[in-house]
């Protein structure tokens, strides 16, 4: 399985990364322990098995990240401005995942993942998070490798 992902721009995923560094000093297990080279912030738009019918994707994409809250049992941001973008992806790709429907799909950054209850009160006050997704990329479950996808430019 291949995943469509929207990477952020410089200074947005620098302040995801303070985030990650903030709830782990507070006993969080965030993302900013998780060793595997390829992590980083980025919002899942589609998980499938084929890249072959993506089309390009127009980037950069402006990006709004919101107040911390629990997702499952993930803390995550929640991302705004990217709903338009998902919905050609899936329609493109035919993805079967229902998690991902446009309807259905919840555009975040994730913080930490398996965290308690309660985890979003320890970034309480925090101002949304305003940049752009710049690039794109695919990785590859089985592989556990990434690959870049092009994009070409917006407007």
């Amino acid at each position: 399985m291949r995943t469509v992902e929207l990477l952020l721009d410089p200074e947005l995923d620098r302040r995801v990364r303070a985030l990650w560094a903030r709830l782990h000093a507070a006993g969080v297990r965030s993302l900013a322990t998780h060793p595997h080279p390829t992590n980083r912030p980025h919002v899942t738009l589609v998980v499938v098995p084929s890249l072959d019918a993506l089309p390009p994707l127009d980037l950069p994409v402006p990006v709004s990240l919101g107040a911390p809250r629990m997702l499952g049992r993930a803390l995550v941001l929640p991302a705004a401005g990217l709903h338009d973008l998902q919905a050609r992806v899936w329609s493109a790709v035919g993805s079967d995942n229902p998690l991902h429907a446009p309807d259905r799909w919840v555009p975040h950054v994730s913080l930490a993942l398996n965290a308690t209850p309660g985890s979003d009160t320890l970034l309480s006050g925090l101002p949304p998070l305003t940049g752009a997704a710049v690039a794109a990329r695919s990785y590859d479950r089985e592989t556990r490798t990434v690959t870049g996808i092009p994009h070409r430019p917006a407007g």
